[in-house]
């Protein structure tokens, strides 16, 4: 059976690296942000951390916190056929159990997480989607209190801390998908 693995944790904690790993692994990637960025540019709506916010809340308010994963389930059936798929940024709660729902037996989540000024250093130094510290806590507190952020990471198969070096990060990330793979 092909595995879906939803890598989740707050902006900065190291979620794109595992998903760059699991992808030269020969996942396929389902990138959850995409699916806002695409709204927006499909609007003519400037990517900014505010309009993201704003964007993200609205159509979570229209549509219900599990739209983005009723907007990707089409697409993440059809690669699930195929092969191995990684969840780029699930999101909510309601998300996940859609997921859950339609993938009992296949979908493990994976948490990463590292302290609030490593990752705020990170976001800050990324060359893809920069933010201030000041607009990293925003974010943080907005995903946590309007995007339901909370439910997913608390309730994770498996946690990876990275807070120190690649190395380490990787050999725990391994070990891990040794596990998945056991399954």
């Amino acid at each position: 059976m092909n595995k879906i693995i939803a890598v989740v944790g707050m902006c900065g904690s190291g979620k794109s690296v595992v998903c760059d790993w699991l992808e030269k692994e020969g996942y396929q990637k389902v990138y959850f942000g995409g699916v806002i960025y695409r709204e927006m540019e499909k609007q003519n709506i400037e990517i900014t951390p505010d309009s993201q916010k704003e964007f993200r809340e609205n159509l979570r308010k229209e549509h219900g916190m599990g739209v983005v994963a009723k907007i990707l389930l089409p697409e993440i059936e059809d690669l699930s056929k195929k092969g191995n798929v990684v969840l780029d940024g699930l999101y909510s709660w309601d998300e996940y159990k859609i997921l859950k729902e339609r993938f009992p037996d296949n979908l493990f989540m994976v948490c990463i997480f590292a302290d609030k000024e490593i990752r705020y250093e990170r976001i800050a130094n990324r060359k893809d989607r920069p933010f201030s510290k000041e607009d990293a806590i925003k974010r943080d507190i907005a995903e946590i209190e309007n995007s339901a952020k909370g439910g997913p990471i608390a309730f994770a198969d498996y946690y990876i801390d990275n807070n120190g070096t690649m190395k380490t990060y990787e050999k725990r990330f391994y070990k891990i998908l040794e596990k998945i793979n056991e399954r």
